[in-house]
């Protein structure tokens, strides 16, 4: 039995997570968990829950905007959805997600860019798709002190050139590039490595590689760790799901469920009931309709 005490392992779930935080467990065999958190209370049960690290996602532009896909998702958009998420979490990492065109321009936009993020909106470090195309985009944001997280594999803001949302590296070709682009990834700076829908013994293979830790969605279990888009988890996004996806919950239907029966109780008069009504004193409201009447004797 342990002699830790609840407190001691509270606050042992609470430790501030760092970029450190990753090495450390990769180095240790320990596996890493992330989801994506965009607003105040999300990221507060995350940080209780003891997640290790927040992506504010630009999934945020299918899941919570409404767009088709993450392309359209700006900079203010994104810059407003990590304020807040950085107000709710005081323990998780926490890592923006640059998106579509926010440095893909110039480096020297990137490295502006990748700064407002810690600047204005309380991050830890920054996500950018691609491999050996960004690296000098790479090197410029890890130079100016910026923890950079690379993406490999499928990256939703090319998903017009990929022709859609499909696994990627299932050729030999494209999984030797693939590894390539890890490993060059890891030379210029990256902290950490998301694999999104490519095989799982690429994953594996990857992670074998490089030293620094890879977190999978829809790559398998052989990656230092996992992230998912917290609406899949919770089954709020019904547009589509996934294959890769565990849904842990049905917050869509229930949701649907609570709508509906208020909108009958309503309906129906059963809702707001006597409890929940605020009730004025018996001879406040007498000494109201008296003053009420000499006003309309006037």
């Amino acid at each position: 039995m342990s002699t830790i005490a609840p407190e001691s392992k509270i606050l042992a779930v609470n430790k501030k997570k760092t970029i450190q935080t990753f090495r450390l467990k990769k180095e240790r065999g320990e596996l890493i968990t992330m989801l994506t958190g965009y607003d105040y209370p999300t990221a507060l049960a995350l940080d209780r829950a003891g997640i290790d690290a927040i992506l504010v996602g630009d999934s945020l532009g299918m899941v919570v905007l409404g767009y088709e896909n993450t392309v359209p998702v700006t900079m203010e958009e994104m810059l407003h959805h990590c304020r807040a998420v950085a107000r709710g979490a005081r323990s998780a990492l926490l890592i923006g997600d640059m998106p579509f065109m926010s440095y893909q321009v110039s480096v020297e936009q990137a490295v502006q860019n990748a700064g407002r993020f810690l600047k204005e909106g309380g991050m830890h470090g920054i996500k950018l798709e691609g491999g050996r195309e960004r690296l000098d985009v790479i090197h410029a944001i890890t130079g100016a002190g910026i923890p950079v997280m690379g993406h490999l594999g499928l990256t939703p803001q090319s998903v017009h050139a990929l022709g859609g949302f499909r696994p990627q590296g299932r050729s030999s070709g494209a999984a030797k590039r693939i590894l390539e682009d890890a490993q060059l990834l890891e030379e210029g700076g990256c902290f950490s490595l998301v694999l999104e829908s490519v095989p799982a013994r690429l994953s594996e293979l990857i992670s074998r590689r490089i030293s620094i830790p890879t977190i999978g969605i829809g790559a398998g279990a052989g990656c230092d760790g996992q992230v998912l888009v917290v609406h899949d988890l919770l089954g709020m996004f019904d547009r589509f799901t996934p294959k890769f996806v565990k849904k842990y919950a049905d917050f869509h239907g229930e949701m649907q469920r609570a709508f509906g029966e208020y909108i009958g109780d309503v309906l129906a008069r059963r809702y707001p009931a006597k409890e929940h009504t605020v009730e004025m004193p018996e001879e406040e409201w007498q000494d109201l309709l008296g003053e009420i009447a000499i006003e309309k004797q006037r």
